[in-house]
């Protein structure tokens, strides 16, 4: 029978379990946080500097299920700066950004301001301290999920990004976990992804 887990993926880990590439050999993955079966693969992919929900399955099909449909991605996202609702607006009606050196245009999405910062697990790596400026945070959810997108967005709006962490995909949310934190959801899968 196939298995499903939900991570929090902690900052500086990869999201992959193995990888036959030089510069990417010292690299933490993810199996390092859990013993998982050995056909455990990660639905989609965070950064290495990016945190939060990953599904992981031992099930091609479901990973293929999950990655072919529209579900909602939902980041909170800590920006360089007091972001502007005028911003906001920007990122809702989707804007032009690059992905892979060519121009493209991001679907309409679901943006908020956040007016208390998340309860987050702290980072493994501080992101500043006050010195450097204010920052604030937002909300984004998305239904597409290009290279580097919500980074790329927010920059793009005059608000780079310095923290990113996905709190929910489709029904599945990252709750209280903590960063590393691994817990088997085969039954939450089968009834909000079938």
């Amino acid at each position: 029978m196939h298995q499903h887990f939900k991570i929090y993926k902690p900052y500086g880990y990869i999201s992959q379990f193995i990888s036959n590439e030089q510069k990417r050999k010292n690299k933490k993955k993810l199996g390092e946080l859990h013993n998982f079966p050995p056909e455990t693969m990660s639905v989609g992919r965070l950064d290495e500097d990016s945190e939060g929900l990953l599904i992981l399955t031992t099930d091609g099909k479901m990973s293929h299920h999950i990655l072919s449909r529209s579900f909602e991605k939902e980041y909170y996202v800590q920006v360089d700066g007091i972001v502007t609702q005028e911003a906001i607006n920007e990122l809702q009606k989707g804007i032009e950004i690059s992905i892979h050196g060519k121009k493209y245009q991001t679907l309409p999405c679901k943006a908020k301001l956040l007016t208390d910062p998340p309860l987050l697990p702290e980072r493994a790596k501080k992101v500043r301290d006050k010195r450097h400026g204010p920052t604030s945070w937002a909300s984004i959810t998305l239904k597409e999920g290009k290279f580097r997108q919500v980074k790329k967005m927010t920059a793009a709006v005059g608000f780079p990004t310095l923290r990113l962490v996905r709190v929910r995909i489709g029904e599945i949310f990252i709750d209280e976990m903590q960063a590393g934190e691994v817990r088997e959801i085969t039954q939450e899968i089968n009834e909000k992804f079938l």
